[in-house]
């Protein structure tokens, strides 16, 4: 009788304990672009890509057994869902202060990626600063966002379209709705290759900008406790140069 008092007791105090060694969630639902490849793109209800293959990695590693990778069929709508709690996380994100107030930003980010201006074949300009693209008509995905300076040039001095998609992005500027195309430079290779508009379109030498890409947990999701393990996790595989060969490995399967 003592024993088995003894016993209940014991298991009593160290519940608790046991409690807080679980992992904040053991099940995780992320999100991302469906267009961006290599990083991530769609495929049917999933995506997959560098990001995807990164996160799912990264989150078994810190005790998540089951990762959910949920194609919402935009990035507009990702973004969405993520906010609202519908999606646990979110990969391959920029930052700036209005995303800030609904994600918990893992850092370091897990790549910088350089975003190009691309032109239609023979109408290229003179770019050498943001100021060279006033008084002609851009276009790019609706949902993106290009750094706290460049969104607010854009908002205050550009004439800047959104179009829903990447696709219909570059169908402005072949039909000369738009006079160039801000878009990442892989996805911006892969893509033109893959809409067979490789020969109609050309890269300005210079970059618009290279931004930090990020993985991010929704605020309103409870999986946001493990972003300070996932962070630690995901730092050594930064520097172990995996996610080079992740990007090379997607970029062989998206050509």
């Amino acid at each position: 009788m003592i024993r088995t008092a003894f016993i209940a007791l014991a298991a009593t105090l160290l519940s608790p304990t046991l409690v807080m060694a679980q992992p904040a969630c053991t099940s995780i639902t992320v999100t991302g672009h469906p267009s961006y490849p290599p990083i991530s793109e769609a495929k049917d209800d999933t995506l997959v890509g560098a990001a995807p293959k990164l996160f799912a990695a990264v989150a078994k590693r810190v005790g998540v057994k089951n990762v959910n990778v949920k194609n919402y069929g935009s990035w507009d709508k990702a973004q969405a869902a993520t906010r609202g709690g519908e999606a646990d996380a979110i990969f391959g994100i920029y930052k700036n202060d209005e995303r800030a107030e609904w994600l918990d930003y893992v850092e370091p980010p897990f790549m910088m990626d350089p975003v190009s201006i691309i032109v239609r074949k023979g109408d290229g300009f003179p770019f050498a600063d943001w100021a060279d693209l006033k008084g002609r008509k851009g276009v790019t995905n609706i949902g993106e966002s290009f750094g706290e300076s460049f969104d607010a040039f854009m908002a205050a001095s550009l004439t800047v379209a959104r179009a829903e998609g990447v696709d219909k992005a570059f169908a402005e500027l072949i039909a000369k709705s738009a006079d160039y195309l801000i878009i990442g430079m892989y996805p911006g290779e892969i893509e033109s290759e893959k809409l067979g508009l490789k020969a109609k379109v050309e890269f300005l030498p210079k970059s618009l900008d290279s931004f930090g890409m990020y993985i991010g947990f929704s605020k309103a999701s409870k999986c946001s406790a493990m972003k300070t393990e996932f962070a630690e996790m995901l730092t050594k595989e930064v520097e172990s140069g995996w996610v080079e060969k992740l990007i090379e490995e997607a970029k062989k399967k998206s050509d």
